[in-house]
């Protein structure tokens, strides 16, 4: 007996967590399969309601993962120069995790231009680093007390 079948792909969730989701959809066009497809369109929906309600879930879980991630993958440092003509500090930091960096004193761009009057040399930061546009960037600054 062939059944056709059909897949549609759904967003789950909403925002930046959404996900897509593959839903098969069985339909029965036959006059002596029409109980048997009601039966399978009703386990479809169930199948669907589950399958979106695991998703959401899901999509939860894992922005917070990807928000311990970023505490995890802040690096410490000191500053060593703050040039605001440049927008650049200068940072002995230990090692950039996310970077695959060892520790070291270099030059980075700030992705905030305020970042460079709330830090002077010798203050000790928790920092974010990443490639922006082909420069090493500091995207996240949190002075430590």
């Amino acid at each position: 007996m062939n059944i056709p079948v059909s897949c549609r792909t759904v967003d789950v969730g909403g925002g930046s967590g959404s996900s897509r989701l593959a839903v098969w959809i069985v339909i029965n066009v036959g006059v002596y399969e029409m109980k048997n497809g009601l039966a399978s369109m009703a386990i479809g929906c169930v199948i669907m309601v589950f399958t979106s309600a695991y998703a959401a879930g899901e999509a939860t879980d894992v922005s917070a993962s990807a928000h311990a991630s970023a505490q995890a993958a802040m690096s410490h440092g000191e500053i060593r120069k703050v040039d605001k003509t440049a927008g650049k500090l200068t940072i002995k930091h230990g090692p950039l995790e996310n970077l695959g960096m060892d520790a070291m004193t270099m030059v980075f761009k700030v992705k905030d231009a305020a970042m460079l009057s709330q830090v002077k040399s010798g203050d000790r930061i928790d920092f974010i680093a990443d490639e922006v546009d082909g420069a090493l960037t500091v995207v996240k600054l949190e002075k430590r007390e």
